[in-house]
């Protein structure tokens, strides 16, 4: 039996969740329903289910989706990653901090030339370009570790629209979907009545 982990993106990421429903608690129902009459299994971790009830309001719905998608935490006091892990993380870290700093350093020299309003604007931009650099492409919240951890411990399909945790899920080869033909495989494991 397949065991799916989801990330909150399945349910806050308009791209992904119209394909159950243009309305986004429309989309979790209809999920709910698909899933409950699925073969599958279908996990969240506690952490970004608080993230998840943060974010949406489910109302009546929280005790069917909760019924229908197991909330636990990966063991992380028992779960063996690779070391080579550990290693691409840390330099791709480093990198992104490198990466930061000349993006600073930059503005800063740009700053020296301009008007104190237009020092307001530079620094917008400058958040704009430090965030994007440090946190495009990369695990940044414990939230995208927990999912990461428990798709890895249940040997699951992860199914997130972000772009980092799948790049990093990808390297330590956990399964992953197209989060937009999510519906579509999910069906697939429908059972017939």
């Amino acid at each position: 039996m397949e065991s799916f982990v989801l990330d909150t993106s399945v349910f806050t990421n308009p791209d992904v969740y119209s394909q159950f429903e243009k309305d986004q608690l429309g989309a979790i129902e209809n999920f709910i329903t698909l899933a409950s009459h699925s073969r599958a299994k279908f996990f969240m971790p506690t952490s970004v289910y608080e993230e998840f009830n943060k974010m949406v309001e489910l109302g009546s719905l929280k005790p069917r989706f909760e019924l229908t998608v197991r909330i636990r935490s990966p063991r992380r006091y028992n779960l063996m990653v690779p070391a080579e892990f550990l290693y691409e993380f840390i330099e791709e870290v480093r990198y992104r901090i490198n990466k930061g700093l000349r993006i600073a350093e930059e503005h800063t020299k740009e700053a020296g030339r301009l008007t104190q309003e237009d020092v307001g604007k530079l620094i917008n931009k400058l958040r704009e370009k430090y965030r994007e650099a440090l946190r495009t492409g990369i695990i940044d919240s414990k939230e995208d570790l927990d999912v990461l951890l428990l798709a890895y411990e249940l040997d699951g399909v992860l199914v997130s629209g972000d772009e980092g945790l799948r790049n990093w899920a990808d390297k330590v080869g956990i399964k992953l979907i197209d989060p937009r033909s999510f519906r579509v495989i999910l069906e697939s494991y429908t059972l017939r009545t």
